[in-house]
């Protein structure tokens, strides 16, 4: 994958998320939730936020990474509010003060009846990380090191105490697990609008 010019810009990623509006899956009979791609210019380009999701009984994701976001609650202000709320109560982020580019295609759950929701944001500043009590860690993943082929594998998983073989991508931080699943879903449709190889 090829990071190119104009798509590298808050605007550029507003302008190709609006020509390619979000497909919404119907939440009938599944759990919705909602999660933040949050960005920043670092020093090496645009980079993204991941969490490390703290371990926790009965939490399929336990340990995971992802993307801050939860389910969506009855008071939430639609599914783009229980992510800004969720990014708040996680990591003490205020997404308000943010430029909000757009939304990504929803996606399902390959093992449980979940449909989540990604809205990308671009961050003003460096606001510290204050990482609640769900989760571990948060840290920044350059686009440049997302887009190194040869961290993208197949990497053996766990879910639900069964044992997977899916693909993956290996981040450049000590000591975490691959990234796959429903965040390296979204990921994939984010890179394929960052590096116009076409969005799936």
């Amino acid at each position: 994958m090829r990071l190119h010019g104009p798509s590298l810009t808050f605007p550029g990623i507003a302008a190709g998320l609006a020509s390619h509006p979000p497909v919404e899956i119907s939440s009938s009979g599944m759990t919705s939730a909602a999660v933040a791609l949050i960005l920043r210019e670092g020093r090496e380009g645009l980079e993204v936020l991941f969490i490390e999701r703290a371990s926790h009984d009965g939490d399929p994701w336990s340990g995971d990474l992802g993307f801050p976001g939860g389910k969506i609650e009855p008071g939430d202000a639609g599914p783009r509010g229980a992510a800004e709320r969720e990014t708040r109560e996680e990591l003490g982020i205020d997404l308000a003060t943010a430029h909000y580019l757009g939304r990504l295609a929803d996606v399902a759950g390959a093992h449980l009846p979940i449909r989540v929701s990604c809205f990308v944001y671009g961050l003003i500043g460096n606001p510290p990380l204050t990482p609640g009590g769900e989760v571990r860690d948060a840290f920044w993943v350059s686009l440049t090191d997302l887009c190194d082929p040869d961290r993208h594998k197949d990497a053996t998983v766990r879910f639900g105490g069964e044992t997977f073989e899916r693909p993956a991508i290996i981040l450049p931080a000590e000591g975490k697990p691959a990234l796959w699943g429903i965040t390296y879903r979204l990921v994939m449709q984010f890179l394929a609008l960052v590096t116009g190889e076409g969005v799936p």
